[in-house]
């Protein structure tokens, strides 16, 4: 199964039991059997029918605005309910102990892998600096504190960021980015948020119930705790490996007095080497087998439930490689 990212503003519609793209000049036919999940960039018409279509096949809808900012996403109906398990995510979330337990450790994978991009750069004194930080974690009384210290670490992270990439930088902007940089760490998350998005919706987990990021309306905020541990791995590397190798350029970016969002020419790099990153293939240390990077994410979501029902602490990714 693939997933479809649709750049080019049209009509996607269900035609008998498949999907059909009609644009303005043609007309292209996806057999809904090969799609994992799908992202739309531009402008699109469709009705209720195509979404109780996708319902049926367990198709997620991602879409993103003008500018390349994630808008939201349509969510089939859940497919894999458990009360059990969303009894004991709530608990988790309630018991504050067993809350900042799980909150620490989704920081720690954070840093461990933030760690790891630094020290294959030989950037020492960083990284003894993060693991005077990372030494704090376990001594933090609350979410609030926590976060602080991660957002300690990530400001030290980011002053590395114009030495790595030999681009702008200055410190983390988000609504908007202010510079080229900026811009790629927010669309590059989003697109991360989406990948653990995805993966949570087709286990039992509920994606509301969070324990690093504070549970509200209107988002899947578990989906934000998991995705820290799994953005310096899969987005950071990959902004690097773009900008290094001079696959992202200047021209990628339209440049305004307030902000800086990537181009359609600029999203499309990215998605095609997001895309390839997800599909990559390692050796599993534990499973002694190859799996796909993507699965990685998976697996995580896999040792957060045997967590919350009492079977095995949780440890989340760090990389190895």
């Amino acid at each position: 199964m693939r997933t479809y990212y649709i750049f080019s503003s049209g009509r996607l519609r269900r035609m008998d039991n498949t999907l059909a793209l009609e644009l303005e000049t043609e007309r292209r036919v996806v057999p809904v059997e090969d799609i994992d999940h799908i992202y739309c960039f531009s402008e699109l018409d469709l009705n209720t029918r195509l979404l109780d279509f996708l319902a049926q096949k367990q198709i997620c809808l991602h879409f993103f605005n003008y500018y390349g900012h994630y808008s939201g996403s349509f969510i089939p109906r859940e497919s894999q309910l458990s009360g059990f398990l969303l009894v004991r995510q709530v608990e988790h979330y309630l018991d504050q102990a067993k809350r900042l337990e799980l909150a620490r450790t989704f920081v720690e994978g954070a840093l461990h892998n933030i760690r790891r991009n630094l020290e294959k750069r030989e950037y020492d004194d960083i990284c003894s600096k993060l693991d005077e930080i990372r030494e704090g974690i376990g001594k933090t009384a609350s979410i609030e504190e926590l976060m602080s210290l991660e957002a300690h670490a990530r400001k030290a992270y980011y002053d590395t960021w114009e030495e790595i990439t030999g681009w702008e930088f200055g410190s983390r902007s988000k609504r908007p980015p202010a510079n080229a940089l900026n811009a790629l760490i927010s669309f590059g998350n989003a697109m991360m948020y989406t990948v653990v998005l995805k993966e949570i919706y087709r286990t039992a987990l509920n994606p509301t119930i969070s324990y690093l990021h504070e549970p509200s309306e209107r988002r899947y905020s578990l989906a934000l705790d998991v995705a820290e541990i799994f953005k310096p791995v899969f987005v950071d590397r990959l902004i690097f490996r773009l900008i290094n190798l001079n696959m992202l350029k200047e021209t990628h970016f339209d440049t305004n007095v307030n902000f800086v969002y990537l181009t359609e020419g600029g999203r499309k790099v990215f998605v095609k080497e997001f895309e390839e990153t997800l599909e990559k293939t390692i050796l599993h240390r534990k499973l002694k087998r190859n799996i796909r990077y993507k699965s990685l994410v998976r697996l995580d979501l896999y040792k957060l439930i045997k967590h919350l029902l009492g079977e095995e602490k949780y440890s989340p990714m760090k990389v190895w490689w």
